[in-house]
């Protein structure tokens, strides 16, 4: 037993485990073959309860061991730390979507002052580097950690940003864009992964919550654009724009970087056999929340009956060894057992198809908007003013996507609720009134949709950046996360070619019709509604793994 216990650091080792059996929650069967099961034992064992485990005393003294999960629940609690770990991670949120929505609400005056071509290949660089972004950042935070991928993309989407607020021109703007893109494309899924792991399962809710943060990001973009872009000529406005986002996004990175002391993952350094540095890192979470801890070292290491933890490795020797050994060891593990491979397929898909139904309205609303206001006298202020009240109609969407992840009935065999009803349901709602606005007739019905739309559609965003990350094992889960964006991202550059396709050059529509970007968006959300439904793996009231 001892010998197959000193095995557990390799990722692989799991076969070799079969005598040590947890009793199985909810949907742990399904994940269990997807990490490590010493990674498991530590993550989930914790109250002295021997009833839990079925373990042979002699080899493996547990009985008293306190793993992660119950350390956070039970010992240090929600306080300051995490509370400022929600407002950090939310600066992460916000500067995603204050760049999507700020790229997209400035592409009328890009569009009178450099004259490009087609002014959508603005958005199509944006996504670009969003998918290089989401892959890069995202697959690093399972090879050298959570930390450097948190602090370095604020700093360069803020760098970037207000460098573009200097293009000379339409090319050098599309490639200053994409640099943009590469920096807050890995922003979602660290910043999620990263919340995820350092909070109790009782307020793994505040995941869901996170999405108020893209309401205000889209909010902050709104207003900004507005300001300058009806006080300044076509040829300042636009730039002003860039230059204040870039510079709040600079400030942001200060702030994370500065001012806060951000520690790794204890569950990323329990998983890559570093014990003694997950310890000091709930010890100095404790700390701050004036908590004390009982868990250590030792208990950690008696799952391994005494194996070492792994030396420390430097940041850059870690990634070069992880470079010259590289395998798909953090991909395989998401597809080990048939209901994870299809929980993970149908979640990657889902991702792909609302990466294309979200910018198909979103992206170019204010081209929509413009077009459709052109008889008020004054449409341009109309346009942004809309625009802002849409973005606050996003912020309530969140608090109800908070009260429907938790909120089950077990009526019968069927339970109804969490995170899966209010995914399907918010997306189902979503697509029904894209669908109304299409036959809007007024500016006032316009306005109407819009703003239920953007309350539906917070809703389901922030269900699915909490579901996606809380189904996936933490060795595994930047990876995880970072597929699902890139996926996302990647279906996303598809928007700006059917905005192509179906608008003329200054935007107005085409024979082939007014509202057909709007009628695919529609139904794309109504496909994922019925996705979410299949969906085999419930987290609501699960601690993640």
């Amino acid at each position: 037993m001892a010998n197959k216990i000193n095995n557990f650091r390799g990722l692989d080792a799991k076969e070799d485990l079969q005598d040590v059996e947890l009793e199985p929650t909810a949907d742990q069967e399904a994940t269990d073959k997807g990490v490590d099961r010493s990674y498991e034992l530590k993550s989930q064992l914790s109250e002295p309860h021997v009833t839990r485990l079925s373990i042979d005393s002699a080899q493996l003294p547990l009985a008293y061991v306190f793993a992660v999960n119950d350390c956070l629940q039970h010992e240090i609690g929600f306080g300051r730390f995490q509370w400022e770990l929600f407002i950090l991670s939310g600066f992460g949120w916000m500067a995603d979507n204050i760049w999507l929505q700020g790229v997209a609400v400035i592409l009328p005056q890009i569009q009178e002052d450099l004259n490009p071509s087609r002014v959508e290949y603005v958005t199509l660089s944006l996504y670009v580097g969003l998918i290089i972004g989401a892959t890069v950042w995202g697959s690093l935070a399972d090879v050298i950690g959570r930390k450097l991928s948190w602090q370095i993309t604020l700093f360069l989407a803020g760098t970037f940003g207000i460098a573009a607020g200097g293009a000379p021109n339409f090319v050098t703007l599309c490639a200053l864009v994409a640099c943009i893109g590469f920096g807050t494309g890995g922003n979602l899924p660290v910043d999620g992964a990263l919340f995820l792991e350092h909070i109790p399962q009782s307020h793994q809710w505040l995941l869901t919550f996170l999405s108020a943060w893209w309401s205000v990001g889209q909010l902050i973009a709104s207003l900004v654009v507005w300001v300058f872009i009806t006080n300044y000529p076509a040829d300042k406005g636009w730039r002003y724009s860039l230059y204040t986002m870039g510079a709040m996004t600079f400030a942001m990175f200060l702030c994370r970087y500065v001012i806060f002391d951000l520690q790794e993952s204890s569950k990323y350094l329990v998983a890559a056999g570093r014990d003694e540095d997950a310890i000091r890192v709930l010890q100095y979470i404790a700390n701050r929340n004036g908590k004390t801890i009982t868990l250590t070292t030792e208990k950690l290491l008696s799952v391994s009956h005494g194996a070492a933890s792994v030396r420390r490795a430097s940041v850059w020797s870690t990634l070069k060894k992880s470079l010259n050994h590289f395998t798909l060891s953090h991909i395989r593990p998401l597809f080990s057992t048939r209901r994870l491979a299809l929980n993970s397929s149908l979640i990657i898909l889902i991702w792909g198809i609302i990466g294309l139904a979200y910018p198909l309205f979103n992206g170019f609303l204010p081209l929509y908007l413009q077009s459709r206001l052109e008889t008020s006298s004054n449409s341009l202020d109309s346009t942004y003013r809309d625009y802002s009240i849409v973005s606050v109609l996003g912020i309530p969407g969140s608090i109800i996507a908070c009260i429907l992840v938790d909120w089950t009935r077990n009526p019968g065999k069927v339970a109804i609720g969490g995170r899966k009803m209010a995914l399907a349901l918010s997306t189902l709602l979503t697509g029904l009134f894209l669908f109304l606005f299409t036959t809007s007739k007024t500016d006032a019905a316009y306005l109407a949709f819009s703003c239920v739309t953007s309350l539906t559609q917070n809703a389901m965003y922030g269900v699915l950046y909490a579901y996606t990350p809380e189904v996936f094992p933490a060795p595994h889960r930047g990876t995880a996360d970072a597929l699902c964006s890139a996926f996302n991202r990647i279906t996303g550059i598809l928007a700006p070619v059917i905005k192509i396709t179906t608008t003329s050059r200054d935007g107005s529509t085409s024979s082939v019709g007014p509202n057909v970007p709007v009628f695919v968006s529609a139904a794309l959300f109504m496909v994922s509604a019925v996705l979410s439904m299949l969906l085999p793996i419930e987290t609501a009231g699960k601690a993640a793994l």
